[in-house]
């Protein structure tokens, strides 16, 4: 039976990785068609710009929503739901004329993209209890790595083919795949006690009760400030080093973006399974360990971020940009391991909800915070020090984090 439960989880893993991986390409893909979007669809840059503000609005507001439906439902079905409706609205937006119509659909994205990560999460989380936990919810990003890399292929494909072939394609694959999931995917309440949430879990728990369980967590309320200084740091990371890189090493907007984007990346992707493997095998003498391997990461990446961005070669601040690639690698792979082991298992995808949800907002308003720091003159150094410091504290406070003794955590 145990190796039966074995082989299902990690076929859960690799089923849900393409799922990751359509996620991150569906929302990310129509940055990189810019020019045939605006060719084809009058629109101002604000207008276009808009278009991926309302999707990160409309994601941050809905996801505690979508983490309590993943709590409250069948994960299976919440997934898999997830994934159909925003294929669905990747095909429509294929096919609109309009902004106002765009607009909409990135809406519906949104909408329907907020239950998947935390319902995902929290699946991988109850079938990997033992030490493969952190090594499980890794490999499902990488998933998200990948589908961010392929992004920019959406450029390729509009170029070549039309900006609504590369929307319609992907719709019309996710909603193929969904499903095939609906009778690939392990269904939760078929796989035996101890494989999932306990019986009383599903279908009881009301989103009040969640959210007072959540927030009178102290350590809940520590992972809610460390998640809003990773959402500072990350999005002020991406969304302006490459403008940064094209200012102080004359870089071309292709080269920048590439430097921007692939080192970091691919760090990322060695992190999350290096930092998966180590916090699992450490977790069988620290209980401890999927806190302290992304404290370490970020004690680390915290002064070669700082050091890359005051460094006046490139190959140094490419250096740095790795090395906090694999910081955030460390702590993607830990965070749900981290949640599960501070709050309540009952509330886990609804915790992780809450803390997309601040980590969004405030990355958004870091983005804005970049355009009236080069509107003012001053330089974008100033913010990715200021996001340098943000992830030392994270690191500390990461250090600080017990499992609380009255936690039914998992």
């Amino acid at each position: 039976m145990k190796s039966l439960l074995s082989s299902r989880a990690w076929q859960t893993v690799g089923l849900l990785w393409v799922v990751a991986l359509l996620n991150y390409l569906d929302r990310l893909m129509i940055a990189s068609m810019r020019e045939p979007l605006k060719a084809d669809i009058a629109m101002t840059d604000a207008q276009f710009g808009l278009l991926t503000s309302v999707f990160l609005w409309t994601y941050g507001i809905f996801s505690p929503l979508g983490g309590f439906l993943a709590d409250r439902f069948n994960r299976r079905t919440v997934i898999v739901g997830s994934l159909f409706c925003w294929s669905m609205a990747s095909w429509l937006t294929g096919r609109v004329h309009s902004v106002d119509a765009l607009i909409i659909m990135r809406v519906l994205l949104g909408l329907s993209q907020a239950c998947y990560i935390p319902g995902a999460l929290a699946l991988i989380a109850d079938l990997h209890r033992g030490p493969t936990r952190s090594l499980a919810i890794g490999l499902h990003t990488s998933g998200v790595y990948a589908g961010a890399a392929l992004s920019g292929m959406g450029g390729v494909v509009a170029e070549h083919l039309g900006w609504r072939v590369a929307f319609a394609g992907c719709g019309l694959f996710g909603a193929a795949y969904a499903t095939g999931l609906i009778f690939a995917l392990p269904d939760p309440a078929s796989q035996g006690p101890g494989s999932d949430r306990p019986p009383a879990a599903a279908g009881t728990i009301r989103i009040s009760a969640a959210c007072a369980a959540l927030f009178r967590t102290p350590a809940f309320l520590t992972l809610l400030l460390i998640s809003a200084l990773v959402g500072i740091a990350n999005w002020g990371v991406y969304g302006w080093l490459p403008t940064y890189l094209r200012d102080n090493f004359k870089l071309g907007v292709g080269a920048a973006g590439v430097t921007a984007t692939a080192y970091i990346q691919v760090a990322s992707f060695i992190g999350v399974l290096v930092g998966g493997i180590w916090a699992d095998r450490w977790s069988r003498t620290q209980p401890r360990a999927r806190a302290l391997v992304p404290a370490f990461g970020y004690c680390v990446a915290a002064p070669c971020l700082f050091l890359c961005i005051t460094a006046d070669l490139l190959p140094i601040a490419i250096g740095g940009l790795m090395i906090f690639g694999l910081g955030r690698g460390f702590f993607d792979a830990n965070l749900m391991p981290i949640l599960r082991s501070l709050v309540d298992e009952r509330y886990s995808a609804t915790g992780y909800g809450w803390l997309n949800f601040v980590g969004v907002m405030t990355g958004g308003a870091l983005i804005y915070l970049g355009g009236w720091l080069r509107d003012s003159h001053v330089s974008l150094a100033r913010l990715f020090q200021a996001s340098a410091v943000c992830l030392l504290v994270v690191g500390v406070l990461l250090l600080t984090l017990r499992r609380p003794s009255s936690a039914t955590a998992a």
